[in-house]
């Protein structure tokens, strides 16, 4: 439900008006806070997104054998690595697919686009469960896949 408050005076109007965000609003503004992170190289931004106990996984294809790998890697690593880039350097375009809640879990798919100091690197699909702890949602499992062709523009 939108609110719209005003306050008048003799000389000034002020109006406020306050748009109810949905629960499905609230999982797509951290989804969204992670890549606004990484594009501003905000390391606290980026942190933020993740919850204390956060996994981030990568599926890899070995180049001379083809056998696929997981790949782990630390949030703080992460975050690190990320804070450290000239601003807009990574620049990671998503598009939200599905997202689907139940309670204070939320599942999240997002295919993207990544661009590297401008040029493009690679494509591929973000699968994020998210909970809801004291009220704000955080990411709790990443994992994506990563591939240079088949990639839509």
């Amino acid at each position: 439900m939108n609110k719209t408050l005003c306050l008048f005076n003799r000389i000034y109007t002020f109006c406020y008006t306050s748009f109810s965000q949905t629960t499905e609003d609230s999982v797509r503004q951290t989804v969204n806070n992670l890549f606004t992170g990484m594009k501003t190289s905000n390391g606290v931004m980026i942190a933020a997104a993740f919850a204390d106990s956060a996994v981030l996984q990568t599926l890899s294809r070995d180049k001379t054998s083809g056998k696929i790998t997981v790949r782990n890697e630390s949030v703080n690593e992460f975050v690190k690595s990320i804070s450290t880039l000239a601003v807009n350097a990574a620049d990671e375009r998503i598009r939200f697919n599905t997202v689907k809640i139940d309670a204070d879990l939320a599942s999240v798919w997002t295919p993207y686009q990544f661009y590297f100091n401008g040029k493009f690197s690679h494509c591929g699909v973000n699968s994020f469960q998210l909970v809801r702890l004291n009220g704000q949602w955080k990411i709790q499992y990443l994992i994506d896949t990563r591939r240079k062709d088949n990639c839509a523009n």
